[in-house]
Order: C-alpha cells, then structure tokens, then sequence
C-alpha cells in the first residue's frame, strides 16, 4: 500500500477511539490503538522507520475497530495481539503463569490443575499459589471422592486403581458409585469453588475434632493446616483476580533486552510476603519497535516493552493493587487506564521496594537473549512442562551411613529452600536405596506430608537401573510425575521408553547435569556428615588418619570409589603420598 492509498483510507475513517490492523492477505501484520483513527492511521502515509516503511508496502488493507472509549482500545489491542501474534507489535509469547483448575466435560468428570484448560471445561481461578491450590483439590478429593485420572486410565478399567484405596477416588470407572451420586459430588466441589467455603471446611473441622478426641494428634494437627488453607482459600486471596485494598496485593516487574530478545519478571508480594514469581517472553521486532501507542522507539527500549507487558498480560486479569517498575513505562494511555482502575504505579528508588525491583531486574536478566532451557527439555521429552525439576542422588560407604539427596531447580536454578534430604536404611544395593528414597518422597506428596509443589520433572542420578527402581516405587506410592535417569559415563539420559544422546553443548542437556551434579554433591555432603561418626574400612589402612579419610571420601564420595581410583588420582589428594596411595590400592 503507498502513501496515497494510506491517505484515502483515512480520510473514510472516524474520529473516534478504536483500533488498527495493516493486513496483508489476511494476515495482520500489526494491530495499533488510536484516539483518533483517521489521525493516526493518516501519520502512516510517512513512517519514520525503514521497518514501518517496508510493514506499509506489504500491506494490501486497513481493517478497523471503533470503541466507545480509549480504554476499551486499549485492551482490544492486547487481545488482538495475542490472537494473531502480528509480526510487527511487541508480542507476549506465553501468558500462561497461573494455574487454574478445571472439572472436564465427561460423565465422570475429572478435577485437575493445569495452566491450559479445555474449552469444554468447567475452569475457577486463576490462582495464585500453586501449593496451595494442590492442597485444596487435594482436600476436595479426600471428600468428595472426585477422579483426578485422565480419561485413557478411567476408560475400560475392571478393577479401581490405588486411588480408591487411598480414599481419594470412590472409582465411577468401575461402578463403585453410580453416576448419579457422583455428579451430585461433582457439584459441591463446584460450589466450593463458586466460594461456598463450608461446604468443604465443615466436613475437614468435623474430621479434625474426631481426630483429636481420639488422641490422633498428629492427624489433627495436619487436618487443621488444612483446614487452615481451605478456610483462607476464598476470604484471603487465593484467586490472582481479586480486588483488595490498602495495596495488599502488588505486582513488581524487571524487564531486559538482548537484540530482538525481551524478558519481563514478574513478583508478586501479597501481605508483604512473596508468593509467586514468573519470567515471560516477549518478541520484540529488530531494529526498532513500536511501543503500545504506536510511537517507535528504540530497540531495547524498556518503555516499550513495559508498555507492552502490562496492556497484554493485564487485559484478562484484574489489576494488582499497585505496580513497582524499574522505570516508568512512557505510555500516557496507559497511564490513564491504570490510574482510572486505581493501580498505584511507583518507580522506586531506595527501599524494600527498590530492592524487590532488582530482584525483578535479576530474574529477567537470567533469561534474556538465552534459550528456554526448561522449554527445550519439556519438549524433548514430549512433557507439558520441565520449569520445576526435582533431581535424587543417593550416597553411601560400601552399605554404611546409606543417604539420600532431593535438590529442587525452578526455571534452571536450584532453589535451595525446597532441597531436602533422608537418611536411609543402611544397605549396599543402591537400586533398592533409591527406591526407598523415591518411595519416601512419593508418600510425601500424596499424604499432604510435603509443603512443597509437586515437580512437573523427577531426574534421577544413575541409569537404567536406578530409573526401574524410581518408576517401581511411583507406581506403589500412586505418584503420577515423570521421571527420567542421567548416567554420568556417557551422559545419557534415559527414559521409560528410550534413550537420548544429545549433543554437548544442547541447552537442555546442561539443564540435566546441572540438576544431577547438585543432587550428587548434596547427597555426598550429607554423607560426610553422616560418616564422620561411622568407621569405615579405610580407618584401618596405615597412614591414612580422621582428616585424611575425612578429604578421600570428600573427594571420591564412597570407598568403593576410592577403590576404583588411580594412583595418580589418589596423590592428588593432600595428605596422600606415594607410599599411602600404593598401600590404599593394596589394602582396597
């Protein structure tokens, strides 16, 4: 289209709020918000880029929408946006970041927790705080016996799966419950989460005071956290979506750029209190992009892609309280829109707030002009998602002080607050220690005994061993999480089905060792630990002494190692000469 063919087209156009669309072929090659159409569609007649220049000529239309107020095309905008995902807008790539939980259209329907719901399904949320949303259907199971099985495992089933022995299914597939009273459970769950909050805490109070006249304390105690959840599920903020006052809910965002690469972080603080944390992934065009108003600016502009973020990510949430930005955002429209909805928008400069910012910075910078490692695994491995990995190594000394590590890693990094660790029963098989370990961690999660998440990924330190023993005490347990096994001699990774050989410098490979490193070192630390009390066949070996033993084990993590190691790698620890190393080679 050339300037004169832009200029009659806006001389049709109103005077009036709306929004843009350059279409070439059908396809919208950018979407744009005015508060006058025919001005700012007329300013394209002389663009100010090359870019905007050759987006001009590749398009054969200008479609438009008028709306009653500025507001209204503003948020259009970002859902016109994220619908066509035009190549010359700053797109958010993926606003998926709250769980939801939806009842599926079925006969027996299914109650599940997931970040894409079926169009066909019944969906509440958003919300914010998966482990509490866990805790809560968790709850909502335990009482009303809904499946939480996909529909390939209810069809065709003779006998109910370990679910109903567990009370937390009364098994519709194989008739345990007729349909009939089934959809009448189905429905209070619903009413629950309608907001009807007694309907699942009277029965939960009714079950903590049975426990407790029965001197069950401990079964008290864990009824009433839970009761304690269920109860604030609704009144204090559980959904993402709700308004509050006196800022109890604030949103805090960092953005960087690398090339046509944007990442934003978003934090968001309820009661002074962190309580969840995303990164997104914006695409913002090379050379330069235009802002939300259609104004360019520079790439890399910050503005720009703030901008941008708050119109998309906000357009089908209810706003925070307030808004914490690394710098102001430039966009008088959306100003107005922000102040009109009562969000406070601060720039802060010193503070715990300044310092929550940097937090921000810090996350988008860790994930900017870099691959989606997390991604990358996901879709190797043909899984909905690899963001929360939980990796277990288990180390011992020829059966003694046996141990077991769990490290956590949430978007590639080790988040060190959810590592945990086990001491096992004292036995030199390390299939059977791992299984007990994975065991340990499974009962966990399905008891309600593990405060944190369930992971979306379990990697296992070993092969195809250790892994048959994880999967084995998965299915005892009744743990429905992935796992998959890394073996450090060819750095394989192994599944149930196959095994992968990826290239060295493959994101997703490092993602692996990574996670398989860290429960390897955590595992041989708690060892040592262990160990320093426990007497070992190395004590008995001449000239090897407390501290010596003490850097051999730290060094090569078990005896069975040190017997396995080199004279060459022996010498390389302090305090082992020649004459120690030869003798440990002879006495091992």
């Amino acid at each position: 289209m050339n300037a004169e063919g832009v200029r009659e087209r806006a001389r049709s156009l109103p005077r009036e709020p709306g929004v843009y669309q350059f279409r070439d072929d059908g396809t919208t090659l950018y979407v744009g918000k005015a508060v006058d159409l025919r001005d700012r569609v007329a300013s394209y007649a002389d663009p100010r880029s090359a870019r905007i220049r050759r987006m001009v000529d590749r398009a054969d239309e200008i479609e438009i929408a008028v709306t009653d107020t500025e507001t209204q095309a503003l948020l259009l905008e970002a859902n016109l946006i994220k619908r066509h995902q035009p190549q010359y807008n700053v797109r958010l790539k993926d606003d998926k970041s709250y769980p939801m939980v939806q009842l599926t259209e079925h006969e027996a329907p299914q109650i599940e927790i997931t970040r894409d719901p079926d169009e066909s399904a019944t969906v509440f949320g958003p919300y914010t705080n998966k482990g509490t949303v866990e805790t809560v259907v968790k709850a909502l199971r335990e009482t009303y016996g809904v499946r939480g099985c996909s529909d390939h495992k209810y069809a065709d089933r003779e006998r109910p799966c370990l679910d109903y022995e567990m009370g937390l299914c009364t098994a519709p597939c194989t008739g345990e419950i007729d349909l009939e009273s089934y959809a009448e459970d189905v429905t209070a769950v619903e009413r629950f989460l309608e907001g009807e909050t007694g309907i699942l805490a009277d029965p939960l109070r009714r079950e903590m005071e049975a426990a407790a006249q029965d001197k069950n304390f401990e079964r008290a105690a864990n009824l009433r956290d839970r009761l304690e959840t269920v109860e604030a599920f609704h009144g204090e903020g559980g959904e993402a979506v709700q308004a509050v006052s006196d800022e109890r809910a604030v949103d805090v965002l960092g953005a960087a750029i690398e090339g046509g690469d944007a990442t934003v972080a978003r934090l968001r603080a309820e009661d002074g209190k962190l309580v969840d944390r995303d990164r997104h992934t914006l695409e913002a065009p090379g050379a330069s992009v235009e802002d939300a108003t259609g104004v360019e600016a520079e790439a890399g502009g910050v503005p720009a892609v703030l901008a941008a973020f708050i119109v998309q990510y906000y357009a089908e949430r209810e706003l925070p309280d307030a808004l914490l930005l690394p710098e102001r955002h430039g966009d008088d429209e959306v100003a107005a829109w922000l102040e009109a909805e009562g969000v406070s928008v601060r720039v802060p400069g010193a503070g715990r707030e300044a310092k929550l910012v940097d937090l921000a910075l810090k996350n988008a910078r860790r994930n900017v002009g870099g691959r989606d490692e997390c991604g990358m695994l996901a879709d190797a491995l043909g899984i909905d998602s690899a963001r929360r990995i939980e990796g277990f190594d288990v180390s011992h000394a020829q059966g003694k002080s046996a141990v077991g590590s769990n490290v956590t890693f949430v978007d590639g990094t080790a988040e060190k607050a959810d590592y945990r660790r086990k001491k096992l029963t004292d036995q030199n098989d390390d299939y059977d220690n791992m299984r007990a370990l994975i065991e340990w961690r499974a009962s966990r999660a399905v008891e309600g005994r593990d405060d944190r998440p369930d992971p979306d990924l379990l990697l296992i330190d070993g092969g195809e061993g250790q892994l048959e023993a994880a999967r084995d005490a998965l299915a005892d347990v009744g743990w429905d999480v992935p796992a998959i096994a890394l073996a450090k001699a060819e750095e394989r990774v192994v599944t149930p089905d196959r095994e992968f050989r990826w290239p060295d410098d493959a994101p997703h490979l490092h993602l692996c060792q990574r996670v398989r490193d860290e429960a390897h070192r955590f595992a041989v630390q708690y060892h040592q630990t262990v160990r320093d009390e426990v007497k070992t066949v190395l004590d008995d070996v001449p000239g090897v002494g407390p501290e010596t033993r003490k850097r051999l084990l730290g060094r090569f993590g078990s005896v069975e190692n040190v017997r396995e190691a080199s004279l060459e790698d022996l010498r390389s620890v302090p305090g082992v000469g020649e004459k120690t190393a030869e003798t440990l080679k002879s006495r091992l």
